[in-house]
């Protein structure tokens, strides 16, 4: 006997959905960002949890012995399998390094990214519902900001909060003083994005009838507006997470970022650059390489979402 004499149908399970819908198809019809996901989410998986895919803590000194530094890596002749990527000047094996180091820039990508967008896109939508003397100022703030580039914006916002935090802080909050540089200065892309598209919804037959029955403007913002112009918006953080992730290096890089004690990966750059041309070539091309395949990774990704999301090329 049926279960289901009426002859409806039940709703499908959720990964039944994801599998059988044209994002996943398109997802699996292309190699490139098959391999970018696998990789993307090797990165990930050692950077959350670190402490246990880690072979040593390279930031424990209680485990550092200065007569390891300067080993070659594992193939090199006076290299050890202890440490497959050799170890830099204070002894600290390279691959947990790069793991370590990879868990802070995407602990501060991921934050900045975060960060911009609730500015970005609130401001944004605000501007397209409201128009008017509020989309003015939104725009011509974005405007301006733009003119300006980011690392160049990033870098006075980390020089005014060092000058404002006394020198006792100025490490423990040197990755939210990162965060919050990298952060103001990626939301203008957030904000445009959103206007544009809140542009488009607001003249749209579901939002004159929320306006019709007296649906408050905040509320027809923030539950119909909102989750129909996402699409782009998501488009662009998984993009600005690449961003971020480099101009934490960059500012590593310069000396600007976190802490010695906390090293990301352009930390690990900088400092392996200091030895680069005395023959331990190992300490800045296995942190450069990661650098490069993390971002080129999530860069593909970003590539493929916005060309799955487009109705257009369906």
């Amino acid at each position: 006997m049926s279960d289901n004499p009426l002859g409806t149908t039940r709703p499908e399970n959720l990964l039944h959905r994801i599998l059988d819908s044209d994002i996943f198809y398109s997802f699996i019809r292309s190699p490139v960002t098959v391999v970018s996901a696998i990789v993307a989410a090797i990165f990930f998986f050692a950077a959350a949890f670190a402490p246990w895919v880690a072979p040593h803590n390279p930031f424990d000194p209680a485990t550092l012995d200065l007569m390891d530094a300067f080993t070659p890596p594992a193939w090199e002749a006076d290299g050890t399998p202890n440490f497959p990527l050799g170890t830099d000047d204070q002894g600290r094996d390279i691959l947990s390094t790069i793991i370590y180091g990879s868990r802070v820039s995407l602990i501060v990508g991921f934050s900045a990214v975060l960060f911009s967008m609730v500015i970005g896109v609130g401001l944004g939508l605000l501007a397209g519902y409201l128009s008017g003397w509020v989309e003015t100022i939104v725009m011509r703030m974005a405007d301006v900001q733009l003119t300006i580039p980011a690392i160049l914006v990033a870098l006075m916002i980390d020089g005014v909060a060092h000058i404002l935090l006394p020198i006792h802080l100025r490490d423990e909050m040197a990755i939210y003083v990162l965060i919050l540089a990298i952060g103001i200065s990626d939301w203008p892309r957030y904000a445009r994005v959103t206007r544009g598209a809140t542009l488009v919804e607001r003249n749209k037959e579901y939002v004159s009838a929320a306006r019709v029955i007296g649906v408050h403007p905040v509320k027809i913002m923030l539950s119909h507006v909102l989750p129909n112009v996402m699409g782009p918006v998501l488009v662009l953080a998984t993009i600005g997470l690449a961003l971020a992730v480099i101009t934490e290096a960059t500012l590593s890089f310069l000396g600007v970022g976190v802490p010695p004690t906390q090293p990301s990966l352009g930390t690990l750059i900088r400092v392996g650059n200091n030895f680069l041309f005395s023959g331990e070539w190992w300490i800045t091309l296995f942190p450069s390489l990661a650098l490069v395949t993390l971002v080129l990774s999530v860069n593909l990704l970003g590539d493929w979402l916005r060309d799955a999301l487009n109705p257009k090329l369906r």
